[in-house]
């Protein structure tokens, strides 16, 4: 029974270290657009913590591990905010935090790379590959990407006519040393 209470204790442990993420990021943007009715309409997240360990001397050392929180999903539109938090899209309630993780980084050119990461979205895992730019500052560093993913992958928006398939997803970091 003991034995039993220790792994439970150890699994609740690993789950909410996992789930914070020490933080080095001064300043972000995480921003989305799709089509709707044939119309781009789009929004923000507004909270995101992360730990970006990015060296492009030593790709295969560098990490990068990012924790946004759903709940602050905002498109300028307090009925739509609040029909895209429900069961149908992101289910916030339920899944509170969207998760990026690397898997691997590959150098494009001097300031470009792209970077393999799992996303995690509402309780589906994809792999997306990421281009982005990479400019070292005296303080710290900026990191702008953007990518698109399918929201039915990932259970978001259900069977929705007027909805396209494909989001573009444009995230913005400044890092500090």
């Amino acid at each position: 029974m003991r034995k039993a209470y220790l792994a439970i204790a150890l699994l609740i442990t690993s789950i909410t270290a996992f789930a914070q993420v020490k933080n080095n990021v001064t300043k972000s943007s995480i921003t989305f657009k799709i089509k709707n009715l044939g119309i781009y309409t789009g929004g923000k997240l507004g909270t995101m913590q992360a730990n970006v360990s990015f060296d492009p001397a030593k790709l295969a050392e560098s990490n990068i591990e990012a924790v946004a929180d759903a709940t602050t999903l905002n498109t300028e539109n307090e009925m739509r905010d609040n029909h895209i938090k429900n069961q149908d899209f992101f289910d916030v309630a339920k899944y509170p935090k969207i998760i990026m993780s690397s898997v691997s980084f590959t150098r494009k050119n001097a300031s470009n790379y792209v970077g393999r990461f799992n996303l995690t979205i509402k309780d589906k895992t994809k792999q997306v590959d990421v281009p982005f730019s990479y400019v070292p500052t005296a303080t710290g560093a900026n990191l702008k990407g953007s990518f698109k993913i399918n929201r039915s992958d990932f259970g978001i928006g259900g069977s929705a006519l007027t909805l396209a398939d494909e989001a573009i997803i444009t995230i913005e970091v400044e890092t500090a040393n």
